[in-house]
C-alpha cells in the first residue's frame, strides 16, 4: 500500500493553516456555547473546577475557624454539618475529578497526535452537565438547604426520617447529574486513546500520561455506576417511600455503604493516577533522560487499577463484617502499596540516574513525593484492622485522607499546570512568585494536617462542631487552624501567579522545557485543530529523537494535510499496533449538547420540587434532543455525504464496520453493565443479609411471560445480527424491512415485560423485595424501548439513503445494544423469576 505520508501535491503552509482554521475554528459571541473543540472544553472544565475549588476552600476555612478554639459558636451545629458535607462533596465531586478530566481532555489529543477527541459533542454534553449539576448542588448553600449528612451520605442519616429537608435530594440529584459528565468523559477518553493515536504509535510507544489516563477513564467507567445506582435507590426511597435501606421494609442501610464505597475507594486511585501521570511525565523531562522501567510503570498502573476495586470494605471495618472478610480486605489494602511503591522507586531511580533541574514544576513534584509517601505509610497503618478500630472516625483518618488526596493530587496538579502553562498561554510562569506559593502551601499543608494525626491519636472525633476546654486538643487545633490560613495564602499566591502570567509573563520559546512528547509540537497557544499534518511516530520520545518534527508538521509535510473537502478529519488507528485503519470525520459545533443538558437540568429541578409531571415531560424532550443530535451522523449531509478520499488513503470511518462509535457504544455498555451488576449485587445482598427480607410464598412474576419476552428479544437480536452480517458482505436488500421486523420483536418484548409487571401487582412502597423487582423491570423496559427506537431510526435512515452497503457502520452499533439486552434480560429472568422458585425465600 502506498504510504499515506507521500502527498503528491505541494501546498502553501499558510494557506493550509487558514483553510483548517475555517473548518475547525471556534465561533464567537453566543455561538461560543456550541463549541465542541477539546482545547476549549478542557479549559472550561479546568476553569470551572478551579471556581468550585475556591468555594470548597472557603468552606474548609470556615471549618478550621470553628475548630480553632474550644466552645466556639461561630457556626451552629446545623450550619457546621452543611459546611463540612459540602466541603467534602465539592472537593471530591466538583473539583478533583472534573479538574483532572479537564486536563486530560485538553492534553490527550495533543499527546497522541490527534486533532480532537473522538466524540467531541459528548465532551460538550459532559461539560454542561457538570456545570449545571454543580450549580444546582452549590445553590443549596445559598438557600441554607445544603446536605448535612456527610459527603458519604450514610443512611439512615441521609434518609427521610433524619434528613426531612431537601438537602439530601440536592446531593443525590446534583451528584447524579455530575456523574453523567464524568462517565461521558471516561467513555470519550478510553475510545480516543485506543483508536485515534497517530500512525505508528503502538500501545507500547504511548506516552505514560496516556496510560495513566486510560486506566483512570476505565476505572471511572466501571466505578461510578454503583454510586449512580445507590443515588437512584436512595432518591426513590426519599421521594416515594421504596424501602431499599430501611430494615423494617426488608432493606439494609449497610447496602448504601457497599454501593458508595464500590465507587469511593476506586475514586481515590481515579484521582491519584492522573496526578501520578503528571509526575511520570515531568520527572524524565527535568532529569534529562527517559524514565527508568517504562514497562514496570505500565504494569503498576494496571495492577493498581484492578486491586483498587477489591478494597471497598477497607472503609467498613467497624460495622461488624465477618473476620474472614476483614482479613481479606486488610491484606488487599496492604497489597495495593506494592504497585504504588514501584512507581515511587521508578521516579527516584530516574532522578538518581539523570541530572535533575530544580525548576518550579519540579519543586512541586518533590513536595508531592514527600507528602504522598507519608500518606501512603498511614494508609498501610489503617489497613491493619486493630489499629483501624482505634482511630476510625477520628482526625487521624481525616489527616490521612488529606495527605493522600490533597498531597497526592493537588501538588502534582500544580506542578503540571506550571509545566504546561507555556502551552496554554505562550508565556513562562514567575519563578519567584511560584516558589513563594510553593513554600507557603507546603508548610501550611503540613502544619494543618500533620498535627491532625496527633489530635486523632488523642481521640478527637471527626465531624464534631466543637469541643470542651481541657480536652488536651486546644493547642493542636489552634496550630492547625493557623497553618490552614498559611496554606490558603500559598494557594492564593499560586493562583495570583497564574493569573498575572497571562499578562506579564515572559514570552516562551518553542518547547521551553525541552520536553519529549507531541503536545509541544503545537503552536503556543495551540490552534483549534492542533496539527497541520499528522506525523508517523514510532518512538516514545518523538521530539527528542527528531527536534525538527514540529516544523515539518507545521509545514504540512506529514499526513492529512488537506482541507478542501471541508471535513474535520484525523486518523483512526489500530488499538494495539497504531496502524492506520480509517479516516475519522468528526461532527462540528452544535447546539444539541447544550439543549440536552439544559433539559436534563430541568428534570433535576423538577424532581427537587416534586413536580413529577414536568420532569417526565423534560425527560422526553431531552430524549428528542439526543435523538436529533444522533441523526446528523454517517452519510447525513451535515456529517460526510461525500466519501471521497485521496488516493492511497484509507476510507472514512462511516464507510467501514468498525468506527469509533462502535467502540464508544461498547465502553458505554461496560458502564451500563457495571450499573446492572451493582443492581444484581443489591438484590442478592438484601436476599441473603437483610433480617427482614420478605420473599413471597408465590413468586409474583410470571415465568411464562418473562420467558416469552426473552424469546422475543433474542429473536430481534438474531434479525439484527443477520442484517449486520449482510452489510459486511455488501448486501443491503430488504435492510429497511429487516430493521422494522427487529423493532417489532423488540416492541413485543417490551409489551410482554410490561404485562408481566402489571400482573405481578407489586407493592414497592411496602417491601424492598417488590421495590428492587420493580427497578429491575423498569430497567429492562427502558433498554428494550431504547433498542426499539434506535432500530426504527435505522429503518428511516435506510429510506433517506444514510445507511446501506455504501454506509454500513451504524447498524453494528445498534446491534451491540441488542446483544446487551439479550444478556441482561436473561440474567433478570434468572434472578427475579427462576431462582426464587428454585431456592425459595
Amino acid at each position: 500500500m502506498k504510504s499515506v505520508n507521500q502527498e503528491a501535491v505541494e501546498q502553501d503552509p499558510q494557506q493550509l493553516h487558514e483553510d483548517l482554521h475555517d473548518i475547525w475554528g471556534n465561533p464567537k459571541g453566543l455561538k461560543a456555547l456550541t463549541i465542541v473543540n477539546h482545547t476549549t472544553l478542557g479549559l472550561r472544565f479546568m476553569i470551572t473546577g478551579m471556581v468550585f475549588f475556591l468555594i470548597g476552600g472557603i468552606l474548609a476555612m470556615l471549618v478550621r475557624t470553628q475548630l480553632a478554639m474550644p466552645d466556639q459558636d461561630f457556626m451552629s451545629p446545623e450550619i457546621y454539618n452543611q459546611v463540612t458535607t459540602m466541603h467534602g462533596t465539592v472537593m471530591m465531586f466538583l473539583f478533583a475529578i472534573p479538574m483532572l478530566e479537564g486536563l486530560a481532555i485538553y492534553l490527550i489529543p495533543k499527546m497522541i497526535g490527534a486533532r480532537d477527541l473522538v466524540c467531541p459533542r459528548l465532551t460538550s454534553l459532559g461539560y454542561f452537565c457538570y456545570l449545571f449539576g454543580g450549580i444546582i448542588l452549590t445553590s443549596s448553600l445559598i438557600i441554607e438547604m445544603a446536605p448535612s449528612s456527610g459527603w458519604f451520605m450514610y443512611t439512615p442519616l441521609s434518609s427521610k426520617e433524619f434528613a426531612p429537608d431537601l438537602g439530601s435530594d440536592f446531593w443525590l440529584l446534583g451528584i447524579t447529574f455530575v456523574e453523567i459528565s464524568a462517565l461521558s468523559a471516561g467513555v470519550e477518553l478510553v475510545v480516543s486513546i485506543l483508536r485515534t493515536r497517530t500512525q505508528g504509535m503502538a500501545l507500547h510507544k504511548m506516552p505514560l500520561f496516556a496510560w495513566y489516563i486510560l486506566a483512570m477513564a476505565l476505572m471511572i467507567v466501571v466505578g461510578f455506576p454503583p454510586l449512580i445506582l445507590g443515588s437512584v435507590l436512595l432518591e426513590l426511597e426519599r421521594a416515594v417511600g421504596m424501602p431499599f435501606f430501611q430494615i423494617a421494609g426488608g432493606g439494609d442501610p449497610v447496602l448504601w455503604q457497599h454501593l458508595f464505597w464500590l465507587f469511593g475507594h476506586p475514586e481515590v486511585y481515579i484521582i491519584f493516577l492522573p496526578a501520578a501521570g503528571i509526575v511520570s511525565t515531568l520527572i524524565p523531562v527535568f532529569a534529562g533522560r527517559p524514565i527508568v522501567g517504562y514497562g514496570w510503570v505500565v504494569a503498576a498502573i494496571t495492577i493498581m487499577g484492578f486491586i483498587s476495586f477489591g478494597l471497598w470494605v477497607h472503609h467498613m471495618f467497624t460495622i461488624g463484617i465477618p473476620q474472614l472478610a476483614q482479613a481479606f480486605f486488610s491484606a488487599a489494602s496492604m497489597l495495593v502499596a506494592v504497585p504504588t511503591a514501584i512507581q515511587v522507586f521508578v521516579w527516584i531511580a530516574t532522578l538518581w540516574l539523570g541530572k535533575p533541574k530544580m525548576k518550579l514544576p519540579m519543586l512541586w513534584v518533590m513536595g508531592f513525593l514527600i507528602i504522598f509517601v507519608c500518606g501512603g505509610l498511614t494508609g498501610v497503618m489503617l489497613a491493619l484492622v486493630p489499629f483501624n478500630w482505634q482511630v476510625h472516625d477520628t482526625h487521624f483518618v481525616v489527616a490521612h485522607m488529606h495527605y493522600v488526596l490533597v498531597g497526592g493530587m493537588f501538588f502534582p496538579l500544580i506542578a503540571g499546570l506550571y509545566y504546561w502553562l507555556p502551552l496554554f498561554s505562550g508565556r513562562m510562569p514567575s519563578e519567584n512568585l511560584g516558589r513563594w506559593g510553593f513554600w507557603l502551601t507546603f508548610l501550611g499543608f503540613n502544619g494543618t494536617f500533620l498535627i491532625m494525626h496527633w489530635t486523632g491519636l488523642l481521640g478527637m472525633p471527626r465531624r464534631i462542631y466543637t469541643y470542651e476546654a481541657g480536652s488536651g486538643w486546644e493547642i493542636f487545633n489552634l496550630l492547625s487552624s493557623i497553618s490552614s490560613f498559611v496554606l490558603s495564602a500559598g494557594i492564593a499566591m499560586v493562583l495570583l501567579d497564574i493569573a498575572l502570567h497571562f499578562r506579564f509573563g515572559k514570552p516562551a520559546k518553542h518547547n521551553p522545557w525541552n520536553a519529549d512528547t507531541l503536545e509541544w509540537a503545537n503552536t503556543m497557544p495551540p490552534s483549534a485543530y492542533n496539527f497541520v499534518s499528522l506525523p508517523n511516530v514510532e518512538t516514545r520520545h518523538p521530539l527528542w529523537d527528531d527536534p525538527n518534527l514540529p516544523h515539518a508538521m507545521a509545514e504540512g509535510k506529514h499526513s492529512l494535510a488537506v482541507a478542501s473537502h471541508g471535513r474535520r478529519e484525523m486518523w483512526g488507528t489500530d488499538p494495539i499496533t497504531g496502524k492506520v485503519r480509517e479516516i475519522i470525520h468528526l461532527p462540528g459545533n452544535s447546539w444539541w449538547p447544550l439543549f440536552a443538558a439544559a433539559a436534563l437540568a430541568v428534570v433535576c429541578l423538577s424532581l427537587l420540587t416534586k413536580v413529577y409531571a414536568l420532569a417526565g415531560v423534560f425527560v422526553i424532550i431531552a430524549g428528542i434532543f439526543l435523538l436529533r443530535w444522533s441523526w446528523e451522523n454517517g452519510a447525513h449531509p451535515k456529517a460526510a455525504p461525500d466519501a471521497g478520499v485521496k488516493p492511497g488513503d484509507p476510507p472514512l470511518h462511516s464507510r467501514t464496520m468498525d468506527g469509533p462509535g462502535l467502540w464508544a457504544m461498547g465502553v458505554f455498555l461496560i458502564a451500563n453493565g457495571s450499573f446492572y451488576l451493582s443492581y444484581l449485587f443489591g438484590w442478592f445482598y438484601l436476599w441473603t443479609v437483610s433480617p427482614e427480607w420478605q420473599m413471597p410464598e408465590t413468586p409474583p412474576l410470571s415465568l411464562m411471560l418473562m420467558l416469552a419476552a426473552g424469546v422475543a428479544v433474542l429473536a430481534g437480536c438474531v434479525v439484527m445480527e443477520r442484517l449486520v452480517r449482510g452489510l459486511r458482505q455488501q448486501r443491503d436488500a430488504g435492510l429497511g424491512a429487516g430493521f422494522y421486523l427487529a423493532a417489532a420483536l423488540g416492541a413485543l418484548q417490551v409489551g410482554l415485560t410490561g404485562w408481566a409487571l402489571w400482573q405481578a401487582e407489586l407493592a414497592p412502597t411496602q417491601t424492598s423485595h417488590d421495590a428492587v423487582m420493580l427497578v429491575g423491570l423498569v430497567y429492562a423496559l427502558f433498554h428494550g424501548g431504547l433498542a426499539v427506537v434506535l432500530t426504527v431510526l435505522q429503518g428511516l435512515r435506510v429510506g433517506y439513503g444514510y445507511v446501506g452497503a455504501h454506509a454500513p457502520f451504524e447498524p453494528g452499533v445498534v446491534a451491540l445494544l441488542w446483544r446487551y439486552n439479550v444478556v441482561t434480560f436473561g440474567l433478570l429472568i434468572g434472578a427475579l423469576a427462576v431462582l426464587p422458585r428454585v431456592l425459595g425465600g
